[in-house]
């Protein structure tokens, strides 16, 4: 799955713009479940336990991220290029 279809899947899911403030509290609660299970080393072991690991908090992350972008029109595949671009120039990469 590509970038910009994660965004599509996820914009024909949960797209509400009134929530928009709500979906950015959820990223900041996200990330510091990030931060606790990154603490605590909880990696995933078998596909069935995801629940409080690693990958799952990574995972809701990356959902909120795309959900903010879609509410604000920013195609993320774009923005990558265009940062990366910026970033290879600056640090010589």
């Amino acid at each position: 799955m590509t970038l910009k279809e994660l965004q599509e899947y996820i914009r024909n899911r949960d797209y509400r713009p009134e929530l928009e403030h709500a979906y950015f509290q959820k990223l900041i609660e996200e990330v510091g479940e990030l931060s606790e299970v990154l603490r605590k080393g909880k990696r995933m072991e078998t596909e069935d336990t995801i629940k409080g690991t690693i990958e799952e908090e990574l995972y809701d992350v990356l959902y909120y991220v795309v959900a903010l972008a879609n509410l604000n029109d920013v195609d993320l595949e774009k923005s990558f290029h265009l940062k990366e671009a910026i970033n290879q120039h600056k640090y010589g990469r």
